[in-house]
Formats: C-alpha cells, sequence, structure tokens
C-alpha cells in the first residue's frame, strides 16, 4: 500500500488508541484464568490477533466483539493443555516470548513459529533456560520447538536483552509447584514494561514483588482469577500523534492515564527537551520512541540518543532505516553501536519514495514528517502491526491523506 500525504496542519481531538501492550498482558491472564473475563476496549491489530489466535490453540475461548471492543475470554489451564499446531506467532515478539514458558507447564511438544523478521530476534535466554533444566529446545530457522515442564526455583536472566523474557517467565512461574526467584543482571532496561506485567498479574490475583532492585520474588502454586479489566490508552501510539504539535498542529490526545506505569509515557518529556534543541536522550528503557524522536530531532531540532542498540533487532533494523530514510530528506545520521546523532541542517522535501521497511513505527514516523513537506510511503500497510486505523485518525485531524 502506498499512501501520499500532502502538506498539512493536524488539528482537534483524538483518542489513543488502547495499549498493544496491555493488551496482550491482559489476554494472556485472562486466557491462564479459572473462569470467564472480560476485557474492555481490546482494539483491533494483528500482534493482538496473534496472542488471540495462541490462545483459542491452547484450548482458551475468546470471543472479540472488534465493534464494541470487547473480548469475553474463557481460561483454560496451561498445565492440561497444549496446542495441537504449531502456534504462529505472526510478527508479534511479545506474542513469542510470552508465551514460550507457558508452553513448559505440559510437558508436551509445542512448536512456534513466525514472521521470518520475528524469528530473527534473539532467543538467548529462553534456549539457555532449557539447557540448564534439560528441556528440549530446538531452533528450525523458521521455528522453535520445545518440550518438558520448568522447575520451580532460581532464574537468572540478562537484563539487556529484552524485558520481554522476564514478562514471560512472570506468566509461567506462579502455576509452578515451588516459589521462585528471578535475579536480572544489570543494566536492566526496559523496567517499566516488567512493571507493567506486575500490574496486569495483581488484577488477575496473581502476586509478584520486586525483593530488590535486581531481584523478583514469584510465589509458587498461585490461581488466575477471572476478572473484567479495560485497556488503557496507549503512550507508545500517542506519541504519533502528539508529535503534530512539535510541527505546528494544534492536537488534543485524549484517553490516556496521567498514572500510567507504561515506560513511554516518558515520550511528553521528552518533547519538550526536544523544543530546547538539540538534547541528548537515554531511550534504553523506551526504545519504540526511537522513530518518532528521530524523525521530530530530523524537523528541525536535533539531538543524540543513546540505548539505541535494542533498536535494530525490532521489526526492522529501526536505526538502519531511518538513517536511511531521513537521508532522503536531506538529514545527516551519525550512528554509533549503542547510539544515534542527528543533524537536520539541510531539510528538505523527500526527492524519491520512502519506504516503510515492513515496519509500523517506521511508517508512522514518517508520516509525520511528510505532513510538513509532503510525499510518499510505500509499504504504509505496517500500520496494521499496531495501529490500523492511524491514516482515518490524522486524516480527520485535517493530514491530507490519499491511498493507492
Amino acid at each position: 500500500m502506498k499512501v501520499t500525504i500532502n502538506p498539512s496542519k493536524a488539528v482537534g481531538s483524538v483518542c489513543a488508541p488502547p495499549s498493544k501492550s496491555i493488551s496482550h498482558r491482559l489476554l494472556i491472564c485472562a486466557g491462564m484464568s479459572d473462569g470467564v473475563s472480560i476485557i474492555n476496549s481490546l482494539a483491533p491489530s494483528e500482534d493482538v490477533f496473534a496472542t488471540i489466535d495462541c490462545l483459542r490453540a491452547v484450548g482458551v475461548t475468546v470471543d472479540f466483539d472488534i465493534q464494541n471492543s470487547v473480548a469475553k475470554v474463557t481460561g483454560a489451564d496451561f498445565r492440561k493443555s497444549a496446542p495441537k499446531t504449531a502456534l504462529y506467532c505472526r510478527e508479534s515478539g511479545s506474542t513469542l516470548r510470552f508465551f514460550l514458558p507457558a508452553m513448559l507447564l505440559s510437558g508436551e511438544e509445542v512448536t512456534l513459529s513466525g514472521a521470518p523478521s520475528l524469528m530473527r530476534r534473539p532467543m538467548s535466554v529462553y534456549s539457555d533456560l532449557c539447557k540448564k533444566q534439560k528441556l528440549t529446545y530446538i531452533e528450525n530457522g523458521d521455528s522453535i520447538t520445545v518440550k518438558g515442564v520448568m522447575k520451580a526455583g532460581k532464574y537468572t536472566v540478562s537484563g539487556n536483552i529484552s524485558s520481554q523474557f522476564i514478562s514471560g517467565l512472570l506468566f509461567a512461574l506462579p502455576l509452578l509447584d515451588g516459589d521462585s526467584t528471578i535475579s536480572i543482571i544489570p543494566p536492566i532496561e526496559s523496567r517499566p514494561y516488567i512493571n507493567l506485567t506486575i500490574s496486569a498479574l495483581e488484577e488477575f490475583g496473581v502476586e509478584v514483588k520486586w525483593k530488590d532492585e535486581k531481584t523478583l520474588f514469584v510465589k509458587g502454586n498461585q490461581v488466575y482469577k477471572a476478572h473484567e479489566c479495560t485497556v488503557e490508552g496507549d503512550y507508545s501510539n500517542a506519541a504519533f500523534l502528539d508529535g503534530f504539535n512539535l510541527l505546528g498542529g494544534e492536537v488534543d490526545v485524549c484517553g490516556l492515564r496521567e498514572d500510567s506505569l507504561q515506560g513511554d509515557k516518558v515520550y511528553a518529556r521528552y518533547f519538550d527537551l526536544l523544543q530546547i534543541g538539540s538534547p541528548a536522550l537515554h531511550i534504553g528503557d523506551c526504545p519504540d520512541l526511537g522513530p518518532v524522536l528521530f524523525a521530530l530531532a530530523a524537523a528541525g531540532f536535533g539531538g543524540v540518543f543513546s540505548g539505541t542498540r535494542r533498536l535494530k533487532i525490532k521489526e526492522s533494523d529501526r536505526v538502519a532505516a531511518m538513517a536511511q530514510e531521513l537521508a532522503k530528506f536531506g538529514v545527516s545520521v551519525r550512528v554509533e553501536e549503542d547510539s544515534v546523532a542527528i543533524f537536520p541542517a539541510a531539510f528538505h522535501a523527500p526527492a524519491e519514495t520512502l519506504c516503510g521497511h515492513n515496519d509500523h513505527r517506521i511508517v508512522m514516523a514518517l508520516s509525520l514528517l511528510l505532513s510538513k513537506t509532503g510525499g510518499a510511503i510505500d509499504g504504509a500497510e505496517a500500520v496494521e502491526k499496531s495501529y490500523p486505523t492511524f491514516f482515518s485518525a490524522i486524516k480527520n485531524l485535517g493530514i491530507e491523506v490519499s491511498v493507492s
């Protein structure tokens, strides 16, 4: 899909879409619960459907009323239920990493697969875990097969690869017969995402505690209790909407909780610093903000961003992708191992069509810039992954968008 955007100003009010990160967590907790849970304000996206598909494969009943954004989830006992076919996780890193430990509860052989870009992401935390516990873990390039039953006890996990591994363990460990601890080797990146998982577990009656800054305690033999809950607005995607305000827009983004635990809530403070000019910002705890911050820096603010290493292993190599596309605007980008510097001195309209790199956040970030300069993006359908209504939302704000 090719999207063309003409120079235009965003004005009006728009509600942030429901949080994809929280949606995954609530769906899995509901799927592990004894009884029927109701999840309100659940928005459809490719990633959310990946989690729903995997839950259904394990025996969970999910009735998703898309029109009313409500899901009715009847849980299953993951210790007694295993999928008969491979779990296809699409491009969702959360789905793959959250489900794998849960598939080590039944003792049955389970295969998990996904899109090539997903299966290239690091999974060493789980392969090492399985090796240590003498569980089956076989990588076949396009899939991972596991078999065995996890044991309660002490787990040691690197904190600088992805918090999703820690969250995945937190879903499964409460169902084991003994207590467990997770010792996280510093530095711990994306700690807010771990706290989002702990909050979701608490909603469903499961208790996890921080013993200290780098140790989690998980009591065994716990029971997930069915619950009615609501998905809060997503700060990650709200940043792309609020970003229009730094480009001359007048947009009010509603539907966000001020007391949210979402790490990407920091975007508002980072936007303020961008407007002061050429800030030094660390994004190790909020890597999903990388593309929108890079785009706004390119539009005239400049900036140096540290903690960018993990952006290279997302849906695309977001550092390389943004550097490539920003060059088309005349922007110079200096890329280091764990930092990015952006120099917007020659910012101008792109002379050629931009590429979306099959990455929803790259497409949305580039759309912000095109609202100033005009231009087109190939592969714009990537927004289906997290925010399918993005283009209709910005069109309602007055951005001139056409699709071909």
